[in-house]
């Protein structure tokens, strides 16, 4: 058999489209290489991302927004003190865009205008901050990503 230009080509063919083969196969296969979606239910929450829109616009009228701060406690977020923290309601949503296990919601329930977060149930790393709060009919959110 003579080796030749055209059998070099069909040669490369075979050995690229081989690797590509091999990738593809590597990357469904592999656990190491799973990624999961952000929501379950992303199609439903695109819709809804309006809302989420004017929250955050409602949010930026305020004097004074929501803040955090990170102590050796925990989290502790702060709501603005110019609002009567008895009428806040809403929820906490802490993500953890590396593991979904570790993601959780709380409801906010407040004796002060802060609330704590506590350290045992934030692992050091990223997550995003997600907090969906009402007070006197008006809806506010704050998002933010921290690392803790």
């Amino acid at each position: 058999m003579k080796f030749n230009w055209g059998t070099g080509i069909v040669l490369a063919f075979i050995g690229f489209i081989s690797f590509i083969m091999y990738f593809i196969i590597t990357m469904n296969v592999d656990e190491r290489f799973e990624h999961e979606l952000v929501t379950e239910d992303y199609y439903a929450e695109e819709l809804a991302y309006q809302n989420d829109i004017d929250k955050l616009n409602n949010a930026n009228t305020l004097k004074e927004n929501v803040s955090y701060v990170i102590t050796e406690k925990g989290l502790t977020i702060t709501f603005p003190e110019a609002i009567d923290y008895k009428n806040i309601t809403g929820k906490v949503f802490l993500y953890r865009p590396s593991n979904k296990q570790l993601d959780f919601e709380t409801a906010i329930s407040l004796s002060n205008s802060n609330l704590l977060i506590p350290d045992k149930r934030l692992v050091d790393g990223r997550w995003n901050i997600k907090i969906d709060w009402q007070y006197k009919g008006n809806s506010y959110l704050f998002k933010e990503k921290i690392n803790y």
